[in-house]
């Protein structure tokens, strides 16, 4: 008999289905004792509680903590079932048999933390097939009127026939078992299995007898589903056949007819089978309590299968929680009650325990339906009256000894054995004790969760080649290259904002990025540059020649090389308007390094191109890349490139200093990136700087003594990684401040579509009584033409001088091939990151290019060319060949630790900005003698747009621009 004084410990956390009131407390507190028992294989008796107010006005409370009970069993991770709803029928015995057809869908069991899978009720899924089967014949079964087209007709073989056209299912559910034909697959494979095997042991050649398998297993399986009107040819061999014809509890069928299963003789199982359908549909048309009960036993035993211990799966070592039922109102609209006496009478008549364990809610007035009780009528009077804690154990124990007795069929059946009525009094109705810790059952994952090694050889083999091709699959999806059981891990897949697969890390062992970029539909064309003009390469040129000059490195230059990584954009995303126009250009840089590098030095370079995605928005996954990529190649010294200003720079640039490795950017124009990091080393001037030179412009704007108004205008950058731009606005905004101007509430503009939304803006600005002489754009490059357009035709300022000021962004226009434009009356000036003209005289920078770049050879090539006019491509080659001079000091290859040293006593000149120094840079603080380049763009009379240097200098000039010297006429 079960220890009842076996305490669970306390639950280790607050959770929502904690009980709110004393009474539900100490009877969640009986259930985990239960609970526990069960558990540890006691098998204690599992009674119907059965829960009713002493006082008619607290049945509403009482019907609450059933359901409170419910809460807090789910949040335990006990299979809960809760019946709140009533069910059709015509009588109350038929209503309880609806609410137990309703319990066999699985889908009311198994909160989200219970363990393992879910339930199946095949057995009672029969009695349903037959029932439903039964009312669909109608009322002409089984005896016909005389003269129907029915009459005459063997009922026997009507029922079947209707059996058959529901495959012997309930009536309208699914024919497939989550969507593929898995029903019968426990009998239909093992088949196949013999047939290979046979075809073996005749000697075939293995992929005969494989293809015989193959093809009697689609000869089952179409026999099995595909034929309309017809049993499932297996049935016979079903659990639920096997508990059909077994069970005592049916009516056995005539004696003359079988009454057995076997294995050995599927015909003479089939026409058992047929019986006791029969037998048992005639029960079923002649109403009674016969339906309840047979839909009872049913649930009861598929419920001690899904809990049966030693089975094939282990399933019950697996489920250490009894299922429970919660019936917050058993009463006779949803036949409750019937049900509460229907299992008490099946449990009564059977001799093996079944776990589910019931607790039900009844109303006072429906107390006298349920006789039986564990309270005495006239209870003995206590000199210290229990605990309701204590009762309650003591009530357990006293029905747990007297069930042997009351079930005896002696004793006279006015009580029903497995019902436990529990009376609740008012004041344990009341809220429980805050500080009261309620019990659980031991959470600890059984055995059979952690290891289940079971059965055959056949099913590890099955398992292991399911499990591969999943791993293979899984690592095709991850990683860019991959094969069976292994992968390139330097690089994996992400995806970009219209669904399609961009490649990010580092291109090792043949993976090229260029392999990932869109591809062109016929008769489309998928445009990765947006200059007017295109570089005459492309990134897959770059990516070979890169890759020629690393082979012959590794093959004729060991030992005497170091390894540079390339960090940049190198994907496309036509769908938002992002291109590869900053990728390919820096790249381009990083291989002209290369090529002069290694065609002039003794020690060599080897590149690595790393790929951050579609305007770096991966980049902390590809510094991750590249940390753990350097972690095992120690040539590795150094990063080019994370040229964008994003939200995760800190984070990408915090990875490479763990990593040791220092970052030489060319375009990366970030303030705060040289004082936070020691690591941080940049050609680009930084934001603040910029924008304080082009203060030197905005102080000429100025009229002393006048109030002057300006504004600063904003790409919205809230849901994106986009640094730059609040960067830009927030200098920007100073810098107007601090000339004396009037300073407009900040706007900030939203894109849709990937167009600006700037209509709005430019009326609000030129509509009102305030308009601005000056506006700081913290925009980007592709911004500006929708701009000019809004200024061009609004009114207010339409024809008025405006001086519009922006970053270096703007670098990137192509204003004089006539990509970009500006409105009338309207001057732009923004600022460059390269002054090149100045610099070409110094350099061989354009000859080399000419050289070896793709489709540039035997081409007169300068400073303003359109290929590489923008800087990008000038700016990462220095960059590449200031980190190589760091690298290799006294021709020799350098550590990692040492290059990030060396950097500091980095002046290298003939370069394509001027003259590379980081001798004056300060660790944390900012350096001087970044090149620059101010600039004006105004309408010129045939619409066109003309540019004009203001002030410039090339990169090592330390000396200052002047308000003089940037004269705007």
């Amino acid at each position: 008999m079960v220890n009842a004084e076996r305490t669970p410990p306390d639950c280790p956390g607050g959770h929502d289905g904690r009980p709110e009131s004393s009474a539900g407390a100490h009877l969640q507190d009986q259930l985990e004792i239960l609970i526990q028992d069960f558990r540890t294989s006691a098998e204690p008796p599992m009674p119907v509680f059965v829960v009713h107010a002493q006082e008619s006005a607290d049945d509403d409370a009482v019907a609450g903590l059933v359901r409170q009970l419910h809460a807090g069993q789910e949040a335990h991770g006990t299979r809960c079932a809760v019946v709140q709803d009533a069910y059709e029928g015509p009588t109350e015995v038929r209503r309880a048999a609806a609410m137990v057809r309703a319990l066999s869908d699985p889908k009311k069991w198994g909160g989200p933390k219970a363990v393992y899978r879910r339930y199946a009720f095949p057995r009672l899924r029969l009695v349903h097939a037959i029932d439903d089967a039964v009312a669909a014949l109608g009322d002409s079964w089984p005896a016909p009127a005389a003269g129907s087209p029915e009459a005459g007709q063997d009922p026997r073989q009507r029922l079947l026939n209707q059996l058959a056209q529901q495959r012997w299912r309930p009536r309208n559910t699914a024919r497939w078992r989550s969507g593929l034909p898995l029903f019968d697959m426990a009998h239909i494979l093992p088949a196949s299995l013999v047939t290979v095997l046979a075809a073996l042991l005749a000697r075939s050649e293995w992929y005969v007898a494989v293809g015989a398998g193959l093809v009697f297993l689609v000869l089952l399986t179409v026999l099995n589903y595909a034929l309309p009107g017809r049993a499932p040819i297996f049935l016979w061999l079903r659990r639920e056949s096997r508990w059909f014809m077994t069970t005592t509890f049916l009516r056995a069928a005539d004696q003359e007819e079988p009454t057995e299963v076997s294995l050995l003789r599927p015909v003479r199982s089939w026409k058992a089978i047929a019986a006791r359908a029969y037998d048992v549909a005639e029960a079923l048309e002649a109403g009674g309590d016969f339906h309840l009960q047979l839909c009872v036993l049913a649930l009861r035993e598929d419920l001690r299968d899904n809990h049966r211990r030693w089975s094939w799966d282990l399933r019950g070592f697996k489920r250490p929680r009894p299922p429970m039922l919660f019936l917050p109102h058993a009463d006779d609209r949803n036949g409750g009650i019937e049900l509460i006496r229907a299992v008490s009478d099946v449990r009564s008549r059977r001799s093996e325990l079944d776990p589910l364990m019931v607790v039900a809610a009844v109303r006072s007035q429906d107390v006298p339906r349920l006789e039986r009780s564990v309270v005495r009528t006239t209870p003995e009077p206590d000199i210290a009256p229990p605990k309701f804690g204590e009762r309650l154990r003591t009530w357990y124990r006293e029905w747990a000894h007297n069930l042997r007795a009351e079930q005896s069929p002696s004793r006279e059946r006015s009580v029903l054995p497995w019902v436990m009525r529990i009376p609740l009094p008012h004041d344990q109705l009341g809220p429980v004790e805050e500080h009261r810790r309620h019990l659980r059952a031991s959470a600890r994952p059984t055995l059979a969760r952690l290891v289940w090694a079971l059965h055959t050889l056949v099913l590890v083999i099955v398992l292991l080649a399911v499990g591969t091709v999943m791993r293979a699959d899984a690592l095709h999806d991850r990683y860019c290259s991959a094969s069976v059981l292994t992968a390139n891990r330097d690089s994996r897949r992400e995806r970009t904002s219209d669904g399609a697969t961009e490649c990010i890390g580092i291109a090792t062992d043949g993976v090229r990025f260029a392999d990932w970029l869109p591809v062109p539909e016929p008769g489309e064309e998928v445009r990765t540059l947006t200059a007017d003009e295109e570089p005459p390469w492309t990134v897959d040129d770059l990516e070979d020649r890169v890759a020629g000059q690393n082979a012959d490195v590794l093959a004729h230059h060991s030992g005497k090389y170091v390894t540079v990584v390339y960090a940049g954009p190198l994907s496309a995303d036509p769908a938002s308007g992002s291109s590869l126009v900053k990728g390919a250009e820096e790249l381009a840089g990083v291989y002209l390094a290369q090529a002069v590098i290694n065609e002039n030095s003794s020690v060599k370079l080897r590149v690595l191109i790393a790929n951050g995605g579609v305007d770096l928005g991966h980049q902390e996954e590809m510094a991750e890349q590249i940390a753990a990529y350097a972690a095992h190649d120690p040539t590795v010294v150094g990063v080019v490139g994370t040229g964008r200003d994003l939200k995760s720079s800190r984070a990408t640039t915090r990875t490479l200093m763990e990593a040791g490795l220092p970052v030489v950017s060319g375009t990366n124009s970030a303030t705060y990136l040289p004082r936070e990091f020691a690591n941080w080393f940049s050609l680009a001037a930084t934001d603040e700087w910029q924008t304080r030179q082009l203060g030197l412009i905005a102080a000429q704007l100025r009229t002393p003594g006048r109030q002057q108004y300006a504004l600063v205008l904003a790409r919205d950058t809230a849901k994106t990684d986009d640094l730059y731009t609040s960067e830009q606005a927030r200098y920007g905004q100073r810098m107007l401040r601090r000339h004396g101007f009037t300073l407009l509430d900040q706007r900030r503009y939203s894109l849709s579509g990937g167009k600006p939304e700037l209509r709005s803006h430019a009326q609000e600005i030129c509509r009102g009584g305030r308009v601005p002489s000056v506006i700081y754009f913290a925009g980007r490059v592709e911004d500006v033409d929708p701009l000019m357009n809004q200024l061009g035709t609004e009114p207010g300022c339409a024809g008025k001088p405006l001086a519009i000021f922006t970053g270096d962004d703007l670098s990137k226009a192509d204003f004089a091939g006539g990509g970009q434009s500006v409105a009338p009356k309207v001057t732009l000036y923004h600022a460059a990151l390269a002054e090149l003209r100045t610099a070409a005289t110094r350099t061989g920078f354009y000859l080399d290019a000419a050289d070896h770049l793709p489709g540039l050879k035997d081409r007169r090539l300068r400073y303003d060319s359109p290929a590489l006019a923008s800087g990008q491509t000038a700016l990462a080659h220095d960059a590449t060949r200031a980190l190589f001079w760091a690298a290799t000091r006294d021709d020799r290859p350098q550590s990692r630790a040492s290059t990030w040293v060396n950097l500091r006593n980095v002046k290298i000149e003939g370069m394509a900005t001027g003259t590379i120094d980081f001798t004056r840079a300060p660790l944390y603080g900012d350096r001087t003698g970044h090149s620059i380049v101010l600039k004006e763009v105004r309408r010129a009379g045939d619409g066109t747009s003309r540019t004009r240097v203001v002030c410039s200098r090339t990169a090592g000039d330390t000396d200052r621009l002047t308000e003089k010297e940037c004269r705007i006429g």
